[in-house]
């Protein structure tokens, strides 16, 4: 579910035509490590802690008020030369 919500966003919000966004997964025993990159570095999305539940009637705006909830650590980094990363991280049960 993270992961779909991550790439929808990439796509609805980060997406620049002629540009893709990129989808790395990475796996240790103890953990999953998601990062969803874009190139549009100027559209920012909240740092951890700080996104909010929209109101209730809000059709869109919970994609990473569900990322805080779930993930175990997320953040957002400058994807170079341009762009922005979405990282999370899952722990994994031993």
């Amino acid at each position: 579910m993270l992961v779909a919500e991550l790439a929808a966003n990439a796509v609805l919000h980060g997406r620049v035509p002629g540009r893709d966004f990129e989808l790395r997964m990475t796996w240790t025993p103890a953990t999953l490590r998601v990062e969803v990159s874009d190139t549009r570095g100027e559209r920012r999305v909240p740092e951890p802690g700080e996104a909010v539940l929209p109101e209730p009637e809000a059709e869109t705006g919970r994609g990473l008020y569900l990322v805080q909830a779930l993930a175990d650590r997320w953040a957002v980094l400058d994807r170079v030369p341009v762009g922005k990363t979405v990282r999370i991280e899952l722990d994994l049960p031993r």
